[in-house]
């Protein structure tokens, strides 16, 4: 089995201290650290240009991935890469050219992934899971944090883990949205090896103690 990997969203922290707040993460023992990227359009709401994460890229050596909840993911993908992203997750209902786009992020330098809405079956992924180095199933409609977690995505990640191990990919799959202790274990159970949690992580009391203890119910679930 892949390694648990427990990855923090940045949307609960304080946006006024984000280069704190990453240097704090990366002590608490997080694997990577997720920028929610939104354009207003293909959700409704504003996050982080590449400059705020660049400026952030310093006070941690930890991973960054940018999850693109964008509208034209190839125009800004090399933006993101040159600010310290080193994995882009794009989103299949944006990419005409799904092969092209995720083609182009590797090109660039990093590790491209594919992010799959609710109500998007894992079908539109089948022919792209040999060019990406992950998948990420959607647990909630993208565009807000907080959001309670879809049980109903269970069978879509097993449905993606057993067609990943079916062909003997190396390919994580991450879950997105409302992941907490109540709910990891079940997206663990279904497959998924990659866990965001933002709202959730941020309420206990120690970022560290969250980070372990994620990771120990994900671990048991398997």
């Amino acid at each position: 089995m892949r390694d648990v990997e427990i990855v923090p969203s940045v949307l609960p922290a304080d946006f006024a201290s984000l280069g704190a707040e990453c240097a704090r993460l990366g002590a608490a023992g997080v694997d990577r650290i997720q920028w929610d990227v939104m354009d207003g359009n293909f959700v409704p709401n504003l996050t982080f240009g590449p400059d705020v994460i660049k400026a952030c890229r310093s006070h941690t050596d930890v991973m960054f991935e940018a999850h693109l909840m964008v509208t034209d993911p190839d125009l800004l993908a090399e933006a993101y890469v040159d600010a310290g992203c080193d994995m882009l997750i794009v989103h299949a209902e944006t990419s005409t050219h799904l092969h092209r786009t995720l083609a182009n992020v590797r090109t660039l330098g990093a590790k491209p992934a594919v992010a799959l809405n609710p109500s998007t079956p894992p079908e539109a992924v089948e022919h792209v899971l040999d060019l990406v180095d992950m998948v990420l199933v959607m647990t909630v409609n993208p565009g807000f944090g907080g959001q309670a977690y879809l049980a109903s995505m269970e069978p879509k990640i097993e449905a993606i883990r057993t067609r990943l191990d079916a062909r003997g990919l190396d390919v994580d799959l991450e879950v997105d949205g409302g992941i907490s202790a109540d709910t990891i274990a079940g997206a663990a159970n279904a497959g998924a090896n990659v866990f965001i949690s933002g709202s959730a992580l941020f309420r206990y009391p120690t970022l560290a103690e969250g980070v372990s203890d994620l990771r120990q119910r994900a671990e048991a679930a398997r």
